[in-house]
């Protein structure tokens, strides 16, 4: 038999000594040290870390890009993110949309990220966004997943026509139901749309993920109503909640009667570090909260973490370039979870558990999945965080999609030229 691709030397999680992949037709048929194939294309990995490919759970593409326009974020603050989007809604056009959208996508694959959970605001009349994104995932189909969700932007029940255009996004074909509960008017409306809202998943069958309790007010509780409902439907295993910001606010006694009952509902957390250390906290004085969910602690309950980059150069936040091991390298510092362990969950927050948010198919290294996978110019998922390598080989089922060349340094003190590997 004639493989389609093997790689040789490669190091992964889990195997001691250097192992071989071998992929046929889209799937991994085979891991093991030695593999007595023929290919048509081999790749030797020189002991370099290969990888599932990166998944972001959280990102906004039809707002990606647009850093600027039509004036740039001057506190820095959240809520003039949203007002700045308001603003520049009505001069959007679809091809300028679509335009920065695809550019960013093609960040994305070469950073190895081949799942991309997007919200897409639903609460302009036209929905120009989701009809570009739309186009855009069949589009890229065979390069990326991009999993989309209707996100009321401006308040399902806070806008004109908030429900009826979401259900209209969702009859175009938009994937999950989304919400942003503590941007409706008041608590008890925010309360109704997480009802609104996980009614129609259940009656659909969708998966919702919305945007909860993104405040620094220890107050705004609506992760509660959201694993209630979840609850109540019998959604176990197909809700997310991002951001929970508020939760680093929260009375210590209050979280240990949460925490046990998200764990019960199943529910999934997606934390956005980069995004909300920038725009959490900017009214306090000191000391300055860091505005994070609890990480650790949720996944010390049994709670499945993952996470998202959530923007880049937007309104929102003027950085970024779709790493994802950029947003794990910063949820190590501001989470507190720097040891060993904690920084092998980190990576998984971008791989495995990000897989079980999106709820993918044959996802990972094993005979069987899909051979999608990165091979990074590191040696563990350590020095992966550490030093955010290149990427060397985007694989997408099979075949490489991108190539990125190692990173040397050439060093001249005058003794004569010494390369150095930059990475390692």
């Amino acid at each position: 038999m004639v493989l389609d691709l093997l790689i040789i030397n490669a190091t992964i999680c889990g195997q001691k000594d250097l192992v071989q992949i071998a992929c046929k037709e889209g799937k991994i048929l085979e891991v093991a040290p030695k593999i007595e194939s023929s290919a048509k294309e081999t790749i030797d990995a020189k002991g370099f870390f290969v990888s599932p490919p990166f998944i972001d759970s959280h990102l906004h593409l039809d707002t990606t890009l647009s850093m600027g326009m039509p004036r740039f974020n001057r506190t820095g603050t959240l809520l003039e993110g949203i007002r700045i989007w308001g603003e520049l809604k009505p001069s959007l056009t679809p091809e300028a949309i679509k335009e920065r959208a695809k550019k960013l996508l093609y960040w994305s694959i070469a950073k190895g990220n081949l799942a991309v959970r997007s919200h897409v605001d639903t609460t302009d009349e036209s929905l120009m966004a989701v009809n570009v994104l739309l186009e855009l995932r069949r589009e890229m189909k065979d390069f990326i997943d991009l999993q989309l969700v209707a996100f009321p932007q401006d308040g399902v029940l806070r806008s004109k026509n908030g429900m009826a255009l979401l259900k209209r996004a969702l009859d175009m074909g938009v994937d999950l139901v989304g919400g942003i509960p503590h941007f409706e008017r008041t608590m008890d409306q925010g309360k109704e749309s997480i009802r609104l809202l996980c009614e129609l998943a259940e009656q659909r069958g969708l998966m919702v993920d919305m945007h909860c309790d993104e405040s620094d007010d220890p107050h705004s509780r609506h992760i509660e109503t959201l694993t209630h409902e979840t609850q109540r439907l019998g959604l176990e295993g197909r809700v997310a909640g991002s951001h929970l910001t508020s939760m680093h606010s929260m009375d210590n006694y209050y979280v240990t009667k949460l925490f046990p009952l998200m764990a019960e509902a199943g529910m999934n957390c997606i934390c956005n570090p980069l995004v909300n250390m920038n725009l959490q906290g900017r009214h306090d004085a000191y000391p300055k909260r860091r505005g994070l969910m609890r990480v650790p602690e949720l996944l010390a309950a049994g709670i499945n973490v993952s996470f998202g980059h959530d923007d880049v150069m937007d309104p929102w936040y003027p950085m970024g370039t779709h790493d994802m091991l950029e947003v794990v390298h910063m949820g190590a510092h501001a989470l507190h979870m720097t040891g060993v362990d904690q920084q092998a969950a980190l990576f998984d927050g971008i791989t495995f558990n990000a897989a079980k948010t999106l709820n993918l198919e044959n996802y990972g290294l094993a005979p069987g999945c899909n051979a999608d996978m990165v091979i990074l110019q590191a040696s563990s998922r350590q020095e992966c965080i550490r030093l955010r390598p290149a990427r060397l080989f985007v694989i997408r089922r099979g075949k490489v999609i991108s190539r990125t060349p190692e990173t040397r340094a050439i060093i001249n003190l005058g003794f004569g030229d010494t390369n150095i590997d930059f990475c390692l």
